[in-house]
């Protein structure tokens, strides 16, 4: 290997890797010089009712089901027909994997039913890859909505932070950003359409192709109506895993009977959004995202943070108590057929057949 391919493959592991650690790191680092641990840590013993998160718990499950009933639809178009068992392992590997290595889980996922199915791993990818951009449309559609129910207190709140109204307004102003977006499609449309005999250009074209056909069976696929319930149920599952948190504490629980719903899905969309920025399972930018979202409603940095933090870390046991049975789950299923494979293969003993 070149002394540039080596460069190169350090570099993209760094940005894959240390990248997101050091982002996640980082924010927790500017999360808690700006909160009183000790008061946020008070603020959880004396009034956080903890039977409220676990029943959150039995709808953040519900909705990784969910998804794993959403994705066999996506995957049995292409012909890919796994358990569902093997799916909702799959998914709950996900996110204990992204924990360690983020956006790793995906590939993961990926390669664990592709393996198990003995099917192509870009096809598989590929419909992993249409399950993401269908979530990103879905908390776009809902940031549009959170934003259109709960204008008033959001205005209000950049209004009275003129930076932060500012620099939102730059960004969604810039020529540069939309033009760049335009460029990166036009460049991608222009590379799909060269006729090549060169080999690296045919096999990048043959995966993105793949990719895309596991993208767009999705418009194509029977049961479409089936996939669409289930995608609402997912979201309408994670949204009440939050709405619930908001009872674990008589803080949240006074605001959400102060404002409604509406808060409980402005602090939901914005963790949502948040989940976008690379980091371990969302660790530094979901918390910012939720104390900004109870700071538009007036509630302190302090009784936000406790909120933020607790809910962070609760779900992220269980995540990890989630990823530990699916690994052992696997390990004990690749032991299993192993052994039978390993009977199967065993010679019968001769037998003596002879006349005594």
């Amino acid at each position: 290997m070149s002394e540039k391919r080596k460069t190169g493959k350090v570099i993209g592991e760094i940005f894959k890797f240390v990248l997101p650690l050091v982002v996640s790191v980082g924010l927790c680092y500017l999360l808690f010089t700006g909160i009183d641990f000790r008061q946020m840590l008070t603020i959880i013993r004396d009034q956080c009712r903890p039977e409220w998160i676990a029943v959150g718990w039995v709808f953040a499950i519900g909705a990784q089901v969910l998804r794993a009933l959403r994705w066999r639809l996506q995957l049995a178009a292409l012909g890919i027909k796994p358990p569902l068992t093997a799916l909702v392992l799959s998914i709950f590997g996900t996110y204990a994997v992204n924990l360690v290595f983020p956006r790793l889980g995906e590939v993961w996922r990926s390669g664990y039913i592709a393996k198990r199915q003995s099917a192509p791993f870009t096809s598989v990818f590929g419909s992993m890859v249409a399950d993401r951009l269908s979530d990103t449309a879905a908390v776009l559609l809902m940031a549009l909505w959170a934003f259109f129910i709960a204008q008033r207190p959001i205005l209000s709140y950049l209004e009275s932070n003129g930076e932060s109204y500012a620099a939102i307004g730059r960004v969604i102003a810039s020529p540069w950003i939309w033009g760049a977006l335009l460029l990166c499609v036009c460049l991608l449309v222009a590379f799909m359409k060269i006729r090549s005999s060169n080999t690296v250009i045919v096999r990048v074209q043959k995966v993105l192709d793949e990719l895309w056909q596991g993208f767009i069976v999705i418009l194509r696929m029977p049961g479409r109506m089936r996939w669409l319930l289930f995608t609402i149920g997912m979201w309408g599952c994670y949204f009440t895993q939050t709405a619930l948190a908001f009872f674990a504490f008589p803080f949240t629980e006074t605001l959400l009977l102060t404002h409604g719903l509406s808060a409980a899905f402005v602090v939901f969309v914005l963790g949502s959004i948040s989940m976008g920025v690379p980091s371990n399972g969302g660790i530094g930018p979901w918390q910012w995202a939720v104390i900004f979202g109870l700071g538009i409603y007036g509630l302190p940095s302090a009784e936000a943070g406790a909120f933020a933090n607790l809910v962070l870390a609760t779900t992220t046991l269980l995540t990890i108590l989630l990823g530990i049975a699916t690994f052992v789950t696997i390990a004990l299923e690749k032991r299993r057929h192993n052994t039978i494979t390993t009977s199967n293969n065993t010679p019968n003993p001769p037998t003596n057949n002879s006349v005594q």
